[in-house]
């Protein structure tokens, strides 16, 4: 009997993907693609206005090949279609946004290219960022055509970071063409997603990217928040210097507001005049992390973005990080994630 096609939104619901982050971030950085001498992991903020407007002071990241990123984006995972996805898009680059989190997967990609050709903000100014999905890994051309049309999809001749959105299938010959497409300067900047299983396979896949590709990963995305304070996944990537990216970095859409109803986080919030929101999405930046939080509201996106106007203490970040509990919310096995290679090319 045939296997019925299964689209890569119903692979991704199955599987328990289909659970957004709550909202957004906002960069204030000019040159996500420009590379500098200056390898440090983390910069300072450089705001840089369009127009008019000042742009808020969003800390920068320097990655390993000196590729500059705002390390506070609109995560795009769940826009329910592609004009909603333009307008949240839309939303994000007025309040100052400029680092913007899409994949294939999430079959909103043009809405993002749309939003920004609509935008009137030069490209070089916007740090894009999409994912390649599995059906899109492959040897002899596969994957390298996968990234032309990913950029036609995206309107725009390169993108700033590359991830392979998932460690299974034909990863490897996929990462070999995204070398290539680095080399072409379709891609400023080459990343890792969900390459955190806890299983011999998937160690074994990161090791082989991170050791001995010819190009090596320069940034790694993966679930984390004050409850899946990824400890372990910081240990293990420090060797490789690469930054760590966070998606769920609010808990997201399926946590029903768990970590946003923390006792401690709304204490800290009230005392600070804050959103919870806030609060964990400024705890992210002080540890360190880039995070991207996903939202369709206006309201929201602004609220995510209004967090440059003060700082956790010592204090408060201790009470934040005491609430780990390396609980995540995403849950599936890897076992159960190598089964997205197994299905047909989308």
């Amino acid at each position: 009997m045939k296997n019925k096609k299964m689209t890569r939104r119903e692979a991704l619901r199955n599987l328990g993907l289909l659970t957004a982050g709550v909202f957004a971030f906002s960069p204030s950085v000019m040159a996500c693609a420009t590379k500098t001498q200056d390898n440090k992991s983390i910069d300072k903020a450089t705001p840089s206005p369009v127009g008019a407007l000042a742009l808020p002071a969003v800390p920068i990241a320097t990655l390993s090949n000196g590729v500059k990123l705002p390390r506070l984006g609109l995560g795009t995972f769940l826009q329910p279609d592609n004009d909603v996805c333009k307008a949240s898009c839309l939303a994000a680059l007025k309040a100052g946004y400029r680092h913007i989190d899409t994949a294939h997967a999430y079959n909103d990609e043009e809405g993002v290219g749309r939003a920004i050709m609509e935008s009137g903000i030069p490209r070089e100014e916007i740090c894009l960022v999409s994912k390649l999905w599995v059906s899109d890994y492959g040897a002899d051309g596969h994957t390298l055509k996968a990234i032309d049309e990913m950029l036609a999809r995206l309107q725009t001749d390169y993108v700033d970071v590359l991830y392979v959105h998932q460690p299974v299938g034909e990863v490897l010959a996929a990462w070999k063409e995204m070398e290539q497409a680095y080399k072409q300067g379709k891609v400023k900047a080459l990343g890792i997603s969900n390459f955190d299983y806890p299983d011999p396979e998937c160690d074994a896949i990161f090791d082989e990217i991170v050791k001995n590709s010819e190009i090596k990963p320069h940034i790694m995305q993966v679930e984390c928040h004050p409850y899946a304070q990824r400890l372990d996944v910081k240990k293990k990537i420090a060797p490789y210097n690469l930054q760590l990216e966070c998606w769920y970095p609010l808990g997201g859409k399926w946590s029903n507001g768990v970590i946003l109803k923390d006792e401690v986080i709304n204490k800290i919030a009230s005392a600070r005049g804050k959103s919870a929101a806030q609060i964990i999405l400024r705890w992210h930046l002080q540890e360190g992390h880039s995070a991207i939080p996903g939202s369709t509201n206006p309201a929201h996106i602004q609220e995510n973005i209004n967090i440059f106007d003060f700082e956790l203490t010592d204090d408060e970040m201790a009470q934040i990080r005491a609430l780990n509990k390396e609980q995540r919310l995403y849950t599936a096995t890897y076992q159960q994630t190598k089964g997205f290679a197994n299905g047909p090319r989308m």
